[in-house]
Parts: structure tokens; C-alpha cells; sequence
């Protein structure tokens, strides 16, 4: 071990952080204008997001090696307020958004977040994978929207196999530069020295045209207005009706910014075998989109491909998410021209070789060990995150999870019963197995033959567990039958609160302080 390493300080760890940041910030210049272009508003709105949010989440995110820019997810979000009530309103949402992040991370809602089934991150991992492979079919048009053909379609073909072909191999030879960044240079410097006629950066959108415009005054469509920062928001800023536009479309962006952070982090921490901080992450991202959106851009939330990209390429440190903020600000600001000349396909070629370490190959295999109600619950999530967007696809797959989860347990509601013989009379007891919850009660009670039953009734609870409101009703409906049959109810091993819920059965409980269970019952409030 060197003196470096010995001593705390690992020169390789801080070059791998500083190169991977490099590679992010080239590959996060067409994303942002993507966005921006998708959102309704002006490039630089999108790259200047992308800086803002990058920078101040990696120094206070909680997820060191996670990148963080504006986002697809939530551009096709912003697309309709754009539309319908133009940018200023998006930038008020913004700050809204990360108002409700804040609170979110304040009130350590973010640690919900590992309650989210396995099916349901296998269907998202792979959906998103999907959604980044389908985005990339859009630079296969040129400038008037028409499907590549002859020679430009097979020379972008020929350089996306180039691209990927160097990031497969070049690691076999050398780890010293990312093969990610190595393949975007050689690439490029190949398509400059051959003077090969190629789609590039700067024929979807010139980063340098964008801050000629803002210097000499032309300023963003819906965006900068002039010299004054209170110009960027509403003038009804503080007025209820700017709150009841953006307040909608501020939840959903809040739901789909936090949720993609957060399932984010969770694909990297398994990644890397190390935990993050949920709370601490919303907490920065919150502040970063209230910094974004008070300076006029569309803010963001995490990136799992430019994520997967990072830390495929050694970046796991915060020195990397500072690397892609600073270096896509120097790229803006100095190398605009240098940009533009980089050939899209090389970018694209790249984001499918992201796209093929997202997709979770093996969950192909998993399925084939899963229950028939796992295996839909990720197909279901993926089809939806492609269909709609990763809010719904999460959302709908937790809410099937849990619903699959309570099905499966009110089956394993039972009953054990036997007849005894105590003072010359007859007894039965009932031994319940089982928990005892909304979607098993119904069951619970139909089980017992409250006709037949001798005029002597036990229900013993040692081995259950009344879980909620529904479980106490149905012990109340159950005790009002036998009390109708004017027959003699006692029930045992019940825990105390459950006994004081329980209105029309106090007499008929056996109470025996050393052996009854203590838990609690949640009553739904």
C-alpha cells in the first residue's frame, strides 16, 4: 500500500471521480437539450438545470456517485404547463417542487422507499432501461424531422458500433481512462480527421447560438426576460391563483422527481454495496430545484443512466458529481464549439451501452423462480413506466404488491378444533391460526358453525394475531351470533388493547395477564 493510500488520500480514487465526471458531463449536453426541447423551453434553460442540480446534490446529496440533472420524466410533465400556461408557471412549480421535497426529507418520509418490493425495482430498472433505448430512436431523424436514410443512416450506425465496440474493449487493455470518455474522443477525432459527414451535437442544437442570445440580448422564449430575476416568476407570484395552477402539476413533479431519485439511489447502493441517505438526498434535491427554479431553469431529479455511466466508469465518489456539474458548465461557457463538433451517434452509442448494463438480464432467470404474482407485478411495472411514466408504473406496482401480499395471507387464516369433556358437559375450542385483518376476516367468520357448535364455545388467539379494526368487527360479529344462539362464548389470549376494542364481548373474554400477548392494532387513523 503507498504512503498516498496509507495516509488517507488515494490519488487513483480522485482521478477515477474527476474522469467519469468528464465522460457524464459530455453525455449529459445532448440529454439537457433534449428536455428542454421537450419541456417547451430554450436549451440553456435545460444545461443550466442540468449544472445547478448536478453541483449542489453532489456536495449534499446522500448518494455520493449518483448524478443528478434535468430529467425526461419530468419534462413530459412540465410539456403541459408550458403549454397551457407558459415557463414562467414552470418556474414557480419548480420551486414548489423542491419546497415539498424538502419537507419530504425533513419529515424522513424517503425511508419508505425500501418498502418497495423487489418485482417492483426489477419492472423499473428494466422499464427505464427501455424508456432510455426507445429516447435514442429520435436522433435517427435529422434537422426537418425526417427518418435517416442511405449514407447517413449506415454512417450512424457505424459509429454507435464504433463507440460501443471501444467501451466494450478498450477496459481488456487499460483501466487508466474511462472507456466511456475514450470512446467519445477517438470517435469524434476520427469523424474531424476523416472529415466524415456526420449528425453532431451542434446540428440538434448550438450551446454557443444560446449564449450569444442571452449576451446580446434576445433572451429565452418564456424564460430569461431581461435583467431582473423577479422577471423570471409570475407577477401574481404570491397569489392563490398562481398556487392553485401550479400546485397540481408541483405534486406530480414532486411524486415522479423524488420517486426516480430514490429508486435511483437504491440501484446504486446495490451497485456499489454501500447504503445512502434517502432523507438527506430529498433534503438537496429539494434545495437544488428552489435554487433552479428561482434562477429560471426546469430544474431535475436523478439520472439512472448518466448514474449507471458514472459509476460504471469508477465514479463513486461526490468528486464526480462536481466533475460533471463544473465540467458541463465549462462546456457551456469555453468548449461550446468542441461540442458541437462531437457526433451524436457516439452519444447514442453510449447510451445503448447503458441501456444494456441497466437492463437486469437476469431477471429473466428470477422469473422463472418467482410466483406467477411476482412475475406480473414486474412485467406490469415495466409495461407502465415505458407506457406512462415511472410515478404511475411505481405506485400501481406497490399498490398490486400489497394487494397480492393480502390475498395470499387472508388464505392462510385457519382453524383448529377439538371437542373436550369438562364437568359432564361438552366444549369445543378453536385454536385460530392465522392473521386476523381486513381481507381475512370474512373468511375467520364463515368458518365457524355457530348452529352445530356445542352450547360451550372456546376461540383461542395464541397462535394469531388481530391486526386491525376489521379483525376487532369481526370477533364482535362473531360473539354476537353465539349470543343469539344463547350459547357460551370465551375467548383467550387476546391482547390487551384488542380486548378493550372489543364493545359487545368484554364478559366473554378469559383474561390471563401472564400468557396474553401484548401488540398493538391499527385502527386506520
Amino acid at each position: 500500500m503507498s504512503d498516498a493510500v496509507a495516509n488517507g488520500f488515494d490519488w487513483r480514487k480522485y482521478k477515477a471521480d474527476t474522469l467519469s465526471g468528464i465522460t457524464v458531463s459530455l453525455a449529459l449536453v445532448p440529454e439537457a437539450v433534449a428536455f428542454a426541447f421537450v419541456a417547451g423551453v430554450h436549451p440553456l434553460v435545460g444545461l443550466f438545470a442540468a449544472i445547478i442540480v448536478g453541483f449542489i446534490t453532489s456536495i449534499f446529496g446522500g448518494r455520493p456517485g449518483m448524478i443528478s440533472a434535468a430529467a425526461g420524466s419530468l419534462a413530459v410533465v412540465m410539456m403541459h404547463l408550458v403549454m397551457e400556461h407558459g415557463a414562467h408557471y414552470l418556474f414557480a412549480a419548480v420551486i414548489l417542487m423542491g419546497i415539498f421535497q424538502i419537507i419530504i426529507g425533513v419529515m424522513k418520509w424517503g425511508r419508505f422507499i425500501r418498502m418497495v418490493p423487489s418485482p417492483v425495482m426489477l419492472g423499473f430498472v428494466n422499464g427505464l432501461a427501455l424508456v432510455i433505448l426507445m429516447a435514442q430512436f429520435t436522433q435517427f431523424k435529422d434537422a426537418s424531422g425526417n427518418w435517416l436514410t442511405g449514407n447517413d443512416l449506415y454512417m450512424m450506425g457505424a459509429i454507435i458500433a464504433a463507440t460501443m465496440a471501444i467501451i466494450y474493449i478498450l477496459p481488456r487493455f487499460t483501466k487508466a481512462i474511462p472507456s466511456a470518455l475514450a470512446a467519445i474522443i477517438l470517435v469524434s477525432a476520427a469523424v474531424m480527421l476523416f472529415d466524415i459527414h456526420a449528425v453532431t451535437v451542434g446540428d440538434r442544437a448550438s450551446v454557443q447560438g444560446t449564449i450569444e442570445s442571452l449576451i446580446f440580448g434576445d433572451g429565452i422564449e418564456g424564460g430569461f426576460q431581461g435583467a431582473s430575476w423577479w422577471g423570471l416568476l409570475p407577477a401574481d407570484f404570491f397569489s392563490l391563483n398562481t398556487l392553485w395552477i401550479i400546485l397540481p402539476y408541483a405534486i406530480i413533479l414532486t411524486i415522479v422527481g423524488t420517486t426516480e431519485s430514490l429508486l435511483t439511489m437504491t440501484l446504486i447502493d446495490d451497485i456499489t454495496q454501500t447504503r445512502g441517505k434517502g432523507n438527506k438526498e430529498a433534503i438537496a434535491l429539494g434545495a437544488a430545484n428552489c435554487v433552479s427554479g428561482a434562477v429560471g431553469t426546469m430544474g431535475g431529479c436523478a439520472l439512472i443512466g448518466q448514474s449507471m455511466i458514472n459509476v460504471n466508469s469508477g465514479g463513486i465518489g461526490r468528486l464526480s458529481g462536481i466533475s460533471a456539474a463544473l465540467g458541463l458548465l465549462i462546456i457551456v461557457l469555453v468548449a461550446s464549439p468542441l461540442i458541437e463538433d462531437v457526433p451524436i451517434g457516439a452519444l447514442v452509442g453510449l447510451m445503448f451501452f447503458v441501456v444494456i448494463a441497466t437492463f437486469n438480464w437476469s431477471s429473466w432467470n428470477i422469473m422463472r423462480g418467482m410466483s406467477k404474482a411476482d412475475a406480473f407485478i414486474m412485467l406490469l411495472v415495466t409495461a407502465l413506466t415505458v407506457i406512462f411514466d415511472l410515478a404511475v408504473a411505481v405506485i400501481a406496482g406497490v399498490v398490486v404488491s400489497a394487494l397480492v401480499f393480502a390475498w395470499q395471507h387472508a388464505q392462510r387464516i385457519m382453524l383448529e378444533s377439538s371437542i373436550v369433556e369438562k364437568d359432564g358437559k361438552t366444549a369445543k375450542i378453536y385454536k385460530v391460526h392465522g392473521p386476523l385483518f381486513f381481507a381475512s376476516a370474512q373468511n375467520f367468520v364463515e368458518m365457524f358453525d355457530v348452529n352445530n357448535d356445542p352450547e360451550c364455545v372456546q376461540i383461542d388467539f395464541q397462535h394469531s394475531r388481530v391486526y386491525d379494526h376489521t379483525g376487532v368487527e369481526a370477533i364482535d360479529s362473531l360473539t354476537k351470533r353465539y349470543q343469539e344462539a344463547n350459547k357460551k362464548l370465551v375467548l383467550k389470549h387476546l391482547s390487551p388493547e384488542c380486548q378493550e376494542l372489543l364493545s359487545d364481548a368484554q364478559e366473554l373474554i378469559e383474561v390471563n395477564v401472564s400468557e396474553d400477548p401484548h401488540y398493538h392494532v391499527s385502527l386506520g387513523k
